[in-house]
């Protein structure tokens, strides 16, 4: 599960309280917040996949954002795990889950590419 770590910083500030009281407040506050995709998922709301695979990389995450699937992974197919920069110079070679399967529209979809002329 891909999880998110969210640092929160706190700053405080004396003479900002209510009241002119001056420190922190007493309430406890985090240091940190971990944010998983589940967490921020539809529950319930379904979408269909979409065939994506031969798509100009950017075409494919926009087909799937219309379809309402937002939990985008993306992977070199070429093993060498570069980052997919410039989107529109890649070709979409792969999908997990298959087009067609209907899913939770919060599931985690991972896109596999190859540059364009490989």
């Amino acid at each position: 599960m891909v999880r998110l770590v969210v640092i929160v910083a706190l700053l405080v500030l004396g003479g900002c309280g209510a009241g002119g009281s001056v420190g922190p407040s007493s309430a406890p506050v985090p240091a940190s917040v971990t944010v998983t995709a589940s967490s921020v998922r539809s529950v319930g709301k379904t979408c269909t996949v979409p065939d994506v695979v031969g798509m100009v990389h950017q075409t494919a995450q926009d087909t799937m954002q219309a379809s309402g699937l937002y939990v985008l992974l993306e992977r070199d197919a070429s093993g060498q795990g570069r980052l997919l920069i410039n989107d529109r110079n890649w070709v979409t070679t792969g999908q997990e889950p298959a087009a067609g399967s209907v899913v939770d529209c919060g599931v985690e979809v991972t896109l596999t590419a190859k540059k364009m002329g490989e």
